[in-house]
């Protein structure tokens, strides 16, 4: 048996105006509190300031810009806070931060938003993707239940309803990219869609909640034909190069593997380790790691696998988020030219169908097929022999249907390793 060792997880609540964030995080505050974990609620930086009488609408954009930079080194200080408190914390911790640092990005041009990043030493893979464990983006009221939206409860709203779109539009764009997000839609009542949040947390942390929540989302995988359309029949979208690399497991039912993710030049490092089956499901325990410790970790390399090279692309379609995982070379010639689609649904069969991107060709679903299996596609032996080939499907899908356990890395590089 091993030893139950502290959680710090860190997510944020983002959306447009009158999603639901300040319901959603009083209820996910409440769920996981009666559960014995610790919680910390970052507030939102834009209303604290805001509320002190900024107007954007009286600013120039000289001045925009600015008070967008110090709003965001504001926002990095505050959560920073209270990053190191969770650190501290003895007990499990959930950080919930009201928005992040990407939804700066939200309210001013690229150009200037890559300006912003490069007189602060600042980047996009560090902002957005190991900074926080998981985004939950909850979906304006005024993108699917115009009936309820309203600005009568919030002092600083204002936003009419196009607008309040075109906000939510944006906001969900400018995380487009991190490798656990989760939009939670209006396709249910209000009660339903703050379940649906709840449930999307705990699923990542691997919580067993009893079926008391409604949600009951699985990660699909689609085969997709080749060629690809061009990138302007995408909506936008996030290039990642994506390196994974099997480690020499402790025992033979159980996979380890590594895996370096980033865009020009920045990298994000994740130690993940798939356990054999506990109470009906796979466990996966993921672990960021410092580049040191992921240079280290190399030399326990599996010589039986190759090592897998991906570009990775993200976007959304219709509130559903997508990761095309395109195979690149050098490869072995089994994924050569293999282009595979994700995302998490708890739909199936025609309903799934009608979810996915129509300016994509779609050979057919091969979620748990061993076939497309990365563990399976990295082995160097012809993989239908191998001894070490994953017949049962239920194991054989690397990233599918397994309880997700993430862990946060400290500064100095230790990790807080997290226990179901």
């Amino acid at each position: 048996m091993e030893a139950k060792k502290k959680r710090v997880y860190r997510v944020v609540l983002t959306g447009g105006p009158c999603g639901g964030k300040t319901t959603g995080q009083s209820r996910l505050c409440t769920f996981f509190e009666n559960l014995g974990w610790k919680v910390f609620r970052v507030p939102e930086t834009a209303t604290v300031l805001l509320s002190g009488g900024i107007k954007f609408s009286d600013l120039s954009a000289e001045e925009a810009f600015k008070f967008q930079e110090n709003l965001l080194k504001t926002m990095i200080q505050i959560e920073n806070t209270f990053f190191a408190l969770g650190d501290s914390c003895p007990r499990d911790c959930l950080i919930i931060c009201d928005r992040g640092a990407m939804d700066a990005s939200a309210f001013i041009s690229r150009d200037k938003w890559e300006s912003m990043m490069s007189l602060n030493g600042w980047n996009p893979v560090e902002l957005r993707d190991t900074r926080y464990n998981q985004i939950i983006h909850m979906v304006s009221a005024a993108n699917g239940a115009e009936d309820f939206y309203s600005t009568e409860d919030h002092a600083c709203r204002s936003e009419g309803v196009v607008l309040a779109q075109e906000l939510d539009n944006k906001a969900a764009e400018s995380w487009v990219g991190h490798p656990y997000f989760d939009v939670i839609d209006n396709s249910t009542d209000f009660e339903t869609k703050i379940c649906r949040m709840i449930d999307a947390v705990c699923q990542k942390l691997g919580l067993d909640t009893g079926g008391r929540l409604l949600h009951n989302s699985r990660k699909v995988k689609f085969l997709v034909k080749g060629p690809l359309p061009a990138d302007d029949a995408f909506p936008p979208f996030q290039d990642f190069d994506v390196v994974h690399n099997y480690l020499q497991a402790s025992t033979p039912s159980t996979q380890a593997r590594l895996r370096k993710r980033g865009q020009r030049g920045h990298w994000s490092y994740t130690h993940t380790i798939r356990k054999p089956r506990l109470r009906g499901q796979v466990v996966e325990v993921k672990t960021q790691v410092t580049h040191r410790d992921y240079i280290n970790m190399l030399s326990q390399k599996d010589d039986n696998h190759f090592t897998i090279f991906k570009k990775r692309r993200c976007f959304l379609v219709n509130n559903q988020y997508f990761q095309l995982d395109i195979y690149k070379e050098p490869c072995h010639p089994r994924c050569q030219g293999l282009i595979l689609l994700e995302t998490y649904s708890p739909l199936k069969g025609r309903s799934l169908q009608n979810t996915l991107p129509q300016f994509l060709s779609i050979v057919e679903e091969v979620t748990g097929n061993p076939s497309y299996s990365m563990f399976n596609l990295s082995l160097q032996e012809d993989w239908t022999t191998s001894k070490k080939f994953c017949h049962a499907l239920q194991v054989a899908d690397d990233e599918t249907n397994g309880a997700e356990i993430q862990t946060s890395a400290r500064p100095n590089g230790e990790s807080i390793a997290n226990g179901l």
